[in-house]
């Protein structure tokens, strides 16, 4: 039985004009190439029971707003995929361009439909909105008024799902801290829900970036193919949830080909396909039904529940659509922060003890750590039997800016 199926350096920023450090939280592996049978290494979707999942639900009528580096619609498995989207970045190229490919890959694992041998979406029937707040190059600049305004653009095209591989890792000011919850609150209360990545410093500063450390955004964290935390997945209080980061293909940046790809935004992009899947077939549920669900449906950690590595657990959207497990509750309370009143006075950095779900928590003592998997307990599908690969470490560039954290092995 499977526990899925039925990257930065911390620098201090000071004064008015704010040095983000803008970093995706990505990191890949690549190798010499091989045939194109991407599907075959998606290993996640079998193991994630992908196949079984789609003739319930594919996520249609659900729009994926992903705030990223744009998306390049003209990839064959995009084709047809993507929304008219705009761009609030630096960058004066618009949304359907992205010179990093980040947003690119984050759009195809989301929905991609696989054609022409191009990467299979985990929900190939939603459509995808491309918010451009980045360029995936160094920028010099305080990104989250260009965030604050992504996040209110998604929402007014009619995103309910927002999907966000990428964290600042610099110390904010106060002003540029409000203006991210401001946006957090401004999604909570729309209806539709963020899933925020919690960045690759696990193996050194293991710094809590934004916004996946602040109210309201679902912060999510990596494992790999034998259930067990990646080693470079940020951890803390912070972590909700956790899905599949290791061994991802992707595209290459240089040269064409695929590449293996590792990182906490390939599990951002996972969680938000998989909240698709489950709007998709419950469309009367709430944004706070839906996160409840999946938060009830994981594969605990080994201990305390929520872990500062994998949170609630591993997703499994499979046990919600297959099996038809989850108590969707309360539609006006949210389960990860039961108290939080957005737009009201939110906490802008939740402890562990504000993520209380009754409904999903378990009583249980240790904390899940690097190196020990979640439970195996009653699920349906296959087995996790792929081993990982190394471990991706983000790096911010000089005082600030925005950089991307790639390390590629071409396959």
């Amino acid at each position: 039985m499977s526990v899925l199926s039925s990257g930065n350096k911390r620098r201090s920023v000071r004064g008015l004009a704010l040095l983000a450090a803008l970093i995706t939280c990505m990191g890949s592996f690549t190798s010499p190439a091989i045939g194109q049978d991407i599907r075959s290494r998606q290993w996640y979707l079998d193991a994630m029971a992908a196949d079984q999942m789609w003739r319930t639900s594919t996520g249609k009528g659900v729009i994926v707003a992903v705030l990223d580096t744009g998306v390049d619609d003209t990839l064959p498995e995009l084709r047809g995929q993507v929304l008219e989207g705009k761009n609030f970045s630096h960058e004066p190229k618009g949304a359907n361009v992205d010179t990093s490919g980040h947003g690119t890959d984050m759009a195809a694992v989301i929905a991609g439909t696989g054609r022409s041998g191009g990467i299979q979406g985990l929900a190939p029937g939603a459509k995808v909105l491309p918010v451009k707040t980045s360029s995936g190059h160094l920028g010099i600049g305080d990104a989250t008024p260009a965030y604050l305004k992504a996040m209110r653009y998604a929402v007014k095209q009619g995103a309910r799902v927002i999907n966000l591989s990428e964290t600042i890792t610099s110390s904010l000011s106060d002003d540029a801290r409000k203006r991210l919850q401001d946006g957090l609150d401004e999604i909570n209360s729309s209806g539709a829900i963020i899933f925020a990545g919690v960045g690759n410093d696990g193996k050194s500063s293991n710094v809590a970036g934004y916004p996946s450390s602040l109210t309201g955004a679902v912060a999510v964290a990596a494992v790999n193919q034998s259930g067990t935390v990646s080693k470079f997945s940020t951890y803390g209080p912070q972590v909700a949830l956790s899905a599949p980061g290791e061994g991802i293909p992707g595209h290459c940046q240089d040269g064409g080909g695929w590449c293996e790809q590792s990182g906490t935004s390939y599990s951002t992009a996972i969680a938000s396909a998989s909240a698709a899947l489950i709007w998709s077939a419950h469309p009367k549920w709430t944004a706070n039904q839906v996160l409840r669900v999946m938060m009830q449906t994981t594969s605990k950690p080994k201990g305390k529940v929520p872990s500062e590595y994998i949170g609630y657990g591993i997703i499994r959207p499979a046990q919600v659509l297959l099996d038809g497990k989850g108590n969707p509750g309360a539609a006006d309370v949210n389960p990860l922060f039961p108290k939080y009143q957005p737009g009201k006075e939110s906490s802008a950095s939740p402890s562990s003890s504000s993520k209380s779900d009754t409904a999903s928590a378990a009583p249980n003592a240790q904390a899940d750590k690097p190196g020990s998997s979640a439970e195996d307990d009653n699920s349906n599908g296959n087995m996790l039997i792929y081993i990982g690969v190394g471990a991706a470490v983000a790096l911010a560039l000089g005082g600030g800016g925005y950089a991307l954290a790639r390390h590629r092995r071409r396959v």
